[in-house]
């Protein structure tokens, strides 16, 4: 058997630079999505915009700003969330800007907002997910909820909320005014991150997502 000056065999140095390359070529390391992910900076709502004030069976009664919504225990407002999935039966969950005032900073799903006076709620899910994250979606209605939450004493959200589903192939380009982070996440690793993290995430996600899973299982499955 051939020896090279360091004691190592032909055979096990032929081994040892095989495997170099191999690992070389096909494990190199995965980009994060953060990595993938291109940015945009636009502002595109403030406190003092006007929000549709409804009654429990969604009947306009009349209009506030936004701030005077969420102060004190909140006025009930109309709303809508957004879940984006994609090809693989994946989630698009967005995090919050740190300088939104309520949950700022905290897990969401992929989009939420308020319609504008005159707006109908499917021109504001479209509007606001190209705004948010970059998304062009068809969106498609899949039920609707009245649903408080307090966050400390900074204020509380009192909305009825019409919740919309949409598929898409595309990567989201995130508004840094709006959003600080996106990721895709299985609904399996959804469920597991909201029972073991649950203070990471919004308390509107948490009670939308257990009745999708629940009740609408259907509108999850990627087509």
């Amino acid at each position: 058997m051939e020896w090279d000056i360091l004691g190592e065999s032909a055979t096990k140095r032929y081994t040892r630079n095989f495997y170099a390359n191999v690992l070389a070529n096909y494990y190199l390391p995965t980009k994060t999505m953060t990595d993938q992910i291109t940015t945009k900076t636009e502002v595109v709502s403030n406190e003092a915009e006007m929000l549709i004030l409804v009654d429990s069976d969604d009947q306009p009664i009349g209009e506030l700003d936004k701030a005077a919504c969420h102060n004190g225990k909140g006025t009930l407002h109309r709303a809508f969330s957004l879940f984006i999935i994609n090809r693989k039966g994946q989630i698009l969950l967005q995090k919050r800007a740190k300088n939104k005032r309520l949950w700022g900073g905290y897990w969401s799903n992929s989009c939420c907002s308020h319609p504008r006076v005159g707006e109908s709620m499917i021109e504001s899910v479209i509007r606001r997910s190209q705004q948010e994250i970059g998304i062009k979606v068809e969106a498609k209605f899949i039920y609707k909820f009245e649903y408080s939450a307090k966050f400390g004493e900074v204020g509380s959200e009192r909305e009825l909320c019409s919740v919309y589903v949409a598929q898409t192939n595309d990567e989201p380009i995130f508004n840094t005014e709006e959003v600080s982070a996106c990721r895709w996440i299985s609904p399996s690793k959804l469920a597991k991150a909201l029972v073991d993290n649950a203070d990471h995430y919004t308390p509107w996600l948490k009670m939308e997502w257990e009745n999708l899973r629940t009740d609408h299982s259907n509108a999850l499955r990627a087509s």
